[in-house]
């Protein structure tokens, strides 16, 4: 019968050029599941191109016993199961465990069977979608390849530690079924398997639940990190030696770390040591975010002397800073390569414009984003900045929105960016003659100011995003947007 079976699926696949893959594909799977017990027999002998399609089949019409043979017969390194779960679904996640125990307790391993990782993210790769034409996204071509070409034997296979790949949200509440499930089957298995994550988040202040999840995963699999938390100092320091073991760590994003009143500037500056003495053990730190850390000011060069490479982007948003932070920035050997540069709510009114200045000039190869909504700032300042902004060759976002600038200024800022051939979304705030002497949007004058900004700009080039933004209007809290000709407002009584 699997002799039969493995001619009549050859003779579909030959037609494959003539006919639609997947109709091919689909029929052969369905046709193999109406006899789920000749399904799980001919595991052996069915073609490795019907496994993805016959795993989706199953995996839609809940033919779990089927689905449990098959994972022990994977013949990929990679099963690519969170892709197929819009949300996590324990029962899915029972049957791929349960077929690991039941191949764990075997002497003797399929003879095609290859499975290395099991892939619980839901991750926009395309596994499925090679194989049998799904809308599923789950593994790169890159991989595909490895997979079909790279000669890991059973035997070879079950010396490898399997390898179970998540992304993981860390909250204050208690962990739903999934992971909870998820995690005791993990520390029964210790001793042969491996639980990664690449992307890790952390919301609200850590628990007991959350220092166990990190003893527990491989932290050098850890690639982006985003803690968005009410932390005090003395947490992040009793955190900061997990960081230290994410080796390959590529993004750090570190939110809402407040100083309490009693804290003294030398615990202060002890504490922030205790975090950023870690960064001499990230050797692929590229990405570097902080919002709304009080702990920053004063204390940035410390922050920023400590990492290893240049940066290839620096966030550092809704954070109060010195004068000597500031000046430090142009100074600082590892932003001399940044493609993106985001200073959101930084107030530079008081600042001086030349560390921005140089280092605009120093990133004038690179920079590809810069953002500076509501950083306050002047004129005379972006007038100062102008000339090394216009060298920014590779520019492609600029944002300057909830700025008060004069219509000249603005004029004198296009006039600049004008020759930035690649430049594709710009925000500009609307002129300060936007408003009247009550500080009023008075729409008709917005839009006409607009519309000769706009038609400046387009002498030079066909702007592909460009808007100007007004600040919030008093009427309805919103802002009025102008978009190349059209002005929006959701305020219904303005004019």
């Amino acid at each position: 019968m699997a002799e039969k079976f493995r001619i009549q699926s050859q003779t579909r696949l030959q037609m494959m050029s003539i006919q639609s893959p997947t109709t091919l594909l689909e029929l052969a799977g369905s046709s193999l599941l109406s006899d789920k017990s000749r399904a799980i027999l001919d595991l052996e002998d069915l073609p490795i191109e019907l496994f993805p399609p016959l795993f989706v089949e199953a995996f839609s019409r809940g033919h779990t016993e089927v689905l449990k043979k098959m994972v022990q017969a994977w013949p990929f390194t990679c099963l690519p199961l969170g892709a197929l779960m819009r949300k996590p679904q324990l029962e899915m996640l029972q049957v791929a465990l349960d077929g690991l125990d039941m191949l764990h307790g075997q002497q003797d391993r399929p003879r095609r069977w290859k499975l290395q990782v099991l892939d619980l993210r839901r991750a926009p790769w395309n596994f499925w979608r090679m194989w049998s034409g799904a809308v599923v996204d789950a593994c790169s071509p890159e991989d595909i390849k490895k997979n079909r070409t790279l000669k890991v034997g059973p035997a070879m296979a079950a010396k490898l530690p399997l390898k179970i790949f998540i992304d993981l949200c860390l909250t204050e509440g208690p962990m739903d079924e999934f992971l909870t499930h998820l995690f005791l089957w993990v520390i029964q298995r210790r001793d042969r398997l491996h639980l990664c994550c690449n992307r890790l988040k952390i919301f609200g202040k850590p628990t007991h639940h959350t220092r166990k999840v990190l003893r527990l995963l491989q932290l050098d699999s850890v690639q982006k990190v985003e803690v968005h938390c009410t932390w005090v100092p003395s947490t992040l320091a009793t955190y900061a030696p997990f960081l230290g073991q994410m080796r390959n760590l590529r993004k750090l994003l570190v939110s809402q770390v407040h100083v309490p009143a009693h804290t003294s500037p030398e615990e202060q500056k002890w504490l922030l040591a205790k975090l950023t003495s870690q960064f001499l053990r990230m050797d692929c730190l590229q990405k570097f975010c902080v919002d709304a850390v009080l702990l920053l000011e004063g204390h940035l060069e410390q922050v920023l002397r400590h990492l290893k490479t240049p940066l290839e982007a620096l966030s550092i948003t809704n954070c109060p800073l010195s004068d000597s932070d500031w000046n430090y920035l142009s100074q600082c050997p590892n932003t001399s390569q940044l493609r993106h540069l985001d200073l959101r709510g930084i107030k530079l009114t008081n600042f001086s414009p030349v560390p921005l200045q140089i280092l605009l000039e120093m990133v004038a190869a690179t920079l590809k984003s810069l953002d500076l909504e509501a950083c306050e700032i002047t004129d005379s300042q972006l007038q100062a900045i102008l000339p090394a902004l216009s060298r920014c060759s590779q520019l492609r976002i600029l944002c300057f929105f909830g700025n008060r600038i004069s219509m000249s200024v603005l004029k004198d800022l296009l006039l600049h960016t004008a020759r930035l051939s690649q430049l594709s979304r710009e925000l500009y705030p609307a002129p300060l003659e936007s408003y009247d002497s009550q500080g009023a949007i008075h729409p008709g004058r917005c839009s006409q100011l607009c519309a000769e900004l706009t038609a400046i700009l387009k002498e030079f080039r066909q702007p592909n995003i460009l808007i100007f933004r007004t600040i919030s209007c008093p009427q309805c809290g919103r802002m009025f947007l102008y978009n190349q000709g059209l002005l929006h407002c959701s305020c219904p009584t303005a004019a």
